[in-house]
């Protein structure tokens, strides 16, 4: 009985441990007003109450989304760098440069 218990506690521990596996992700660069500017690639670490983005060795996390009704409004933060982030659905993120008049929309398979 004991060995079970800690074979059990070792696979609990292993597949908590495990650090969260990012998806790559196509997406699409516009203008904030929707205007099409090309594609890229980036990998996407969903994390469901926020995600973080990796292209090129850099990283950008949305922090916490928030939303007041999930109903109505989009889950979002601002990032550190001051970027908009959006979770549009289970498969669609946003991040948003008011600096630059762009945004990435990336949809996951």
């Amino acid at each position: 009985m004991l060995r079970i218990t800690v074979v059990l506690t070792l696979l609990l521990l292993a597949g908590c441990s495990s650090a969260p596996k990012g998806v790559d992700c196509p997406g699409q660069v516009a203008t904030i007003y929707g205007q099409a500017m090309g594609n890229t690639e980036a990998r996407i670490f969903d994390l469901v109450s926020a995600f973080s983005v990796s292209k090129d060795g850099v990283m950008v996390k949305s922090g916490p989304l928030h939303s007041n009704d999930r109903f109505q409004y989009v889950p979002s933060a601002v990032t550190r760098e001051g970027y908009y982030a959006q979770r549009l659905s289970d498969k669609q993120f946003r991040l948003i440069n008011p600096y630059q008049n762009t945004m990435i929309t990336w949809t996951c398979p």
